[in-house]
């Protein structure tokens, strides 16, 4: 009785077959170790799997792992830069901006520009806003001019 690896088990063919069913083609390190033992579980061992294949295989999970890794490590760089970036911006409580409001009616898009003293600094959603004493809020992109209220 021969046994050999089944070729619906190679990476190359999973990602075929979830890519054709709709399915995600992205296979996680959990799913690399899986596949491999079972390549190693079902092969035939008068012809086992050779080293190259092998080392292959391992070197492409050891990157995997790494790419994983530095994923999570960014995610974490972004989130504390987002904080940094909060913080920085409540420096401009009590300051004066001038921004840009667009306004669309029936004869088309109008740029219209505003100011207003900033009172608080919002962050919502991972993005920063700023409160104006009218009660406005605007977007950081829209300032054009910002000055100290007691100039």
């Amino acid at each position: 009785m021969s046994s050999t690896i089944n070729n619906d088990l190679y990476l190359s063919s999973l990602q075929k077959r979830d890519t054709q069913s709709g399915g995600s083609s992205i296979l996680g390190k959990d799913d690399f170790l899986k596949i491999l033992m079972t390549q190693l579980q079902n092969q035939d061992p008068a012809s086992p799997m050779e080293d190259k294949e092998f080392i292959s295989q391992m070197a492409t999970f050891s990157s995997l792992e790494q790419l994983t890794n530095m994923n999570s490590s960014i995610d974490q760089m972004i989130s504390k830069q987002s904080v940094q970036t909060f913080m920085l911006q409540s420096g401009m409580i009590g300051k004066s901006v001038s921004y840009t409001v667009e306004t669309t009616d029936a004869d088309g898009t109008q740029q219209e520009r505003k100011t207003g003293t900033v009172t608080a600094v919002l962050f919502e959603n991972g993005a920063s806003k700023f409160q104006l004493e009218d009660g406005n809020v605007v977007d950081p992109s829209s300032i054009t001019k910002l000055e100290n209220k007691n100039s």
